[in-house]
């Protein structure tokens, strides 16, 4: 029941965002800020934690208070000088319900980021006929719902949707399932070598130098993607788990 109800809410979240919806927010968080105060943050929280990576300091709704994301991590909430943050998600409370900044946030990001990724390094599934609509998947070889997703994609198909693959391991670059990846990559026939690798073979272990895994792994981690499968639709909007495909027929609007 519950996850029926996430799955609604996203249809409407993707719904009320193709209205323009979130063009306010989007324009707002993505705005300049002070070089001094954005290069003071991100030295504060470095000296500190060296070993993290932060993305772009951007203003937050409350004054004086400024986002900043950790590289595969959550959306930190700084003070202005830098020396106190909270994480975790910022509501944002209207008449009707609750609209969650961060991730009005993150749609943007995610359609920038995505709109700049060759479509030579996915691996696509497209259909025969008209392709009526496109979902990019970050996927695990060694993940069972990304390989119940992957048994659909025939059907996605035959509706006229495009499967687009990213390489997601989830136990990170230089992992066997990294390598699974990388061969299949790397094969001369990156399809069917990703179809047999989901499907439990063996296949012949390949490396190339331009394999683009270790870059889709960090592509995912700026995206917030944390586990496999995750779709990320063109506007940004990311569905996190395994979703049946008549549910992604139906959301995409291609019915």
């Amino acid at each position: 029941m519950f996850r029926g109800y996430v799955f609604k809410a996203l249809l409407t979240i993707h719904l009320l965002i193709l209205a323009g919806f979130s063009a306010q927010v989007q324009s707002e968080q993505l705005a300049d800020v002070d070089a001094a105060i954005s290069s003071g943050i991100i030295a504060k929280l470095t000296s500190a934690r060296p070993d993290l990576k932060f993305g772009q300091v951007s203003p937050s709704p409350l004054a004086g208070i400024y986002q900043v994301p950790v590289i595969g991590g959550p959306t930190l909430y700084v003070a202005e000088n830098g020396e106190f943050f909270f994480d975790g998600d910022m509501y944002e409370v209207t008449p009707t319900r609750y609209v969650n900044l961060r991730e009005q946030a993150m749609i943007g990001v995610r359609s920038e980021l995505l709109a700049a990724v060759d479509v030579k390094d996915m691996i696509i599934f497209a259909p025969e006929g008209e392709t009526k609509g496109v979902i990019n998947v970050f996927t695990d070889v060694d993940c069972g719902y990304c390989r119940k997703l992957h048994r659909e994609v025939p059907e996605l198909n035959k509706s006229g949707i495009e499967v687009r693959y990213l390489a997601f391991p989830r136990a990170g670059v230089g992992s066997p399932s990294a390598d699974k990846l990388v061969s299949a990559w790397c094969s001369d026939t990156p399809g069917e070598t990703l179809t047999e690798l989901k499907n439990g073979a063996s296949v012949e272990s390949k490396q190339c130098a331009d394999n683009p895994v270790a870059d889709q792994y960090l592509l995912g981690q700026k995206m917030g993607v944390n586990g496999t499968p995750a779709l990320v639709l063109a506007d940004g909007v990311l569905i996190p788990g395994y979703r049946p495909a008549a549910d992604l027929v139906r959301l995409l609007g291609v019915e």
